[in-house]
């Protein structure tokens, strides 16, 4: 392995933890409703657990509305069962085919829950991107001991791992700072 390889492996790997993170933080309930929030329901079609997503057509209505139409008509009790189940705090309406799903606003409380699930979320990728860097600075002093590049080159290689590393977890604190705000905006 090259040191050029071991900095593209490094900025891949850390590329998936932040595509970690927002999908994380995208299942952070808000004040709104999104249709995010559905994302992992899932739905017993048939006997298989399906996600909501291939069984439905999941929409919003307004502000505050989510609206799931299933494909089929049978469906629609099976769906607003498993919406109900999911334990995301939601109370799904039939009416007809179509199945109104309203989002509580949030409490104070449940807002500041939230706040702390969500710095949760970032600590879990900062350790994430740390250990990447870890397994960078390994492989680099690897290439070092196998004498395939100088200490210099292995010391600015070091160097650049060390500011992939800052830029990400930057990224992380600007995502969670717009999260937050995004959170306790009423």
């Amino acid at each position: 392995m090259t040191i050029a390889e071991v900095k593209k492996n490094t900025d891949q790997r850390m590329n998936k933890s932040i595509d970690t993170l927002k999908a994380d933080l995208a299942k952070v309930r808000t004040g709104r409703a999104h249709i995010g929030i559905l994302d992992h329901v899932h739905v017993d079609y048939y006997g298989n657990p399906t996600l909501l997503t291939q069984v439905a057509n999941v929409t919003l209505i307004d502000a505050r509305t989510i609206g799931v139409q299933p494909w089929e008509k049978k469906m629609v009790a099976a769906v607003e069962k498993a919406i109900r189940e999911a334990d995301l705090g939601l109370n799904p309406a039939t009416q007809g085919d179509i199945i109104r799903v309203p989002t509580p606003p949030l409490t104070e409380e449940r807002r500041k829950e939230m706040v702390k699930l969500v710095k949760s979320e970032a600590e879990d990728a900062k350790i994430a991107i740390r250990n990447i860097r870890r397994d960078a600075n390994e492989g680099l002093k690897k290439i070092l001991k196998d004498k395939e590049c100088s200490e210099d080159d292995e010391r600015r290689a070091q160097d650049d791992v060390q500011k992939l590393t800052d830029r990400f977890v930057a990224e992380v604190d600007k995502l969670v700072a717009d999260k937050e705000k995004e959170v306790l905006t009423v």
